[in-house]
């Protein structure tokens, strides 16, 4: 009997601790998971990198950041030349327009 008992107490034992490993298992297998998806994740960024970086080399060879730069600045200049220019030609145009009534009322 004592020798069941001792069985028992074993089976017992070795069973508590496969269901120990059991969930630690599940535990790494959850955890694996996540570096998976992190992995992924790390993977898409690194192919988006590389597609700016291809962009850039592409770009460079077009336009260099300094020429860039200063087309920006030409660009800039011929907008507020624009506007000057615009703005002079209806003062002009109002000028004339009260010219000519002045000139139409003689």
């Amino acid at each position: 009997m004592s020798n069941d008992t001792g069985w028992e107490t074993y089976s017992k034992l070795v069973l508590q601790q496969l269901e120990s490993l059991g969930k630690g298992i599940e535990v790494l297998r959850e955890e694996l998971q996540d570096v998976k998806e992190q992995l992924t994740e790390l993977k898409a960024k690194e192919d988006r990198v590389q597609e700016l970086r291809a962009w850039k080399e592409k770009m460079d060879d077009v336009i260099s950041p300094s020429q860039m730069k200063h087309a920006i600045k030409e660009l800039e200049n011929l907008k507020t030349f624009k506007t000057k220019a615009v703005t002079i030609f209806m003062v002009v145009q109002f000028a004339m327009g009260i010219g000519l009534a002045i000139i139409g009322l003689f």
